[in-house]
């Protein structure tokens, strides 16, 4: 009979085998695993830069590397049963993209600490959790260049280019036109600039003779120079 002691000491060094799982060494390695789900849990919480925070997910990564680790612990208990088990996982799909790069890394990081937890080699997961949080910090904290604006400008002088390109050279670093849209009446252009007094070069376009109207809108892309 083990005790809770020789338990995380087998969790921690020596993982499982078929004779050591009891109701005491799923417990425990169940209560480590939520530790460190929940860990990942505020790292997730501190490190989301969209500007909708899913708390639904964020809590789903918990979910998940217990449930990782619970069928870890089944698969190694039986192997009849983790024959059952691979079979029936074999025919789930799931349907949901994960769009952010980040969120997908952060998913990956919950099942593999709900396998790690669930193999008897906790110790593995508090290494990995410590090394990839002080590498995705440091990673997070290189500069990037800041994104050019979008000046989206309207004017009824169907002439009137050479002017609106006139008025944003004065206030930008650089420029790059995107689109332009003529019809009889209208010209509507869209310009990709480089600014830092945006509001100053909003005013001088439009005092551009025909200019109805003049859009500057920022954006959450990201540039490496």
């Amino acid at each position: 009979m083990y005790s809770i002691k020789d338990i995380i000491k087998k969790s921690f060094l020596e993982g499982f085998s078929a004779n050591d799982i009891t109701l005491k060494t799923v417990i425990i390695a169940l209560l480590l695993t939520t530790l460190l789900a929940i860990y990942i849990f505020f790292v997730y919480r501190a490190l989301c830069r969209k500007t909708f925070y899913s708390k639904n997910f964020n809590i789903s990564l918990v979910g998940v590397a217990l449930i990782t680790a619970a069928i870890i612990i089944t698969i190694q208990s039986s192997i009849v049963v983790s024959l059952g088990m691979v079979g029936a996982l074999s025919i789930v799909r799931f349907r949901t993209a994960v769009k952010d790069p980040m969120d997908l890394m952060f998913l990956f990081w919950s099942i593999s600490t709900g396998i790690i937890c669930g193999a008897g080699f906790a110790e593995y997961a508090v290494i990995l959790a410590v090394v990839l949080t002080v590498v995705v910090i440091v990673l997070n904290f290189v500069p990037i260049a800041k994104a050019p604006l979008i000046l989206i400008v309207n004017s009824a002088n169907t002439d009137s280019e050479g002017s609106i390109i006139g008025a944003v050279k004065e206030y930008s670093s650089a420029y790059q036109v995107k689109s332009r849209n003529l019809t009889a009446n209208s010209l509507d252009m869209t310009i990709e600039v480089r600014s830092k007094a945006g509001s100053e070069l909003v005013k001088n376009v439009m005092r551009v003779e025909g200019v109805k109207g003049a859009s500057l809108l920022a954006h959450d892309g990201e540039v490496t120079f």
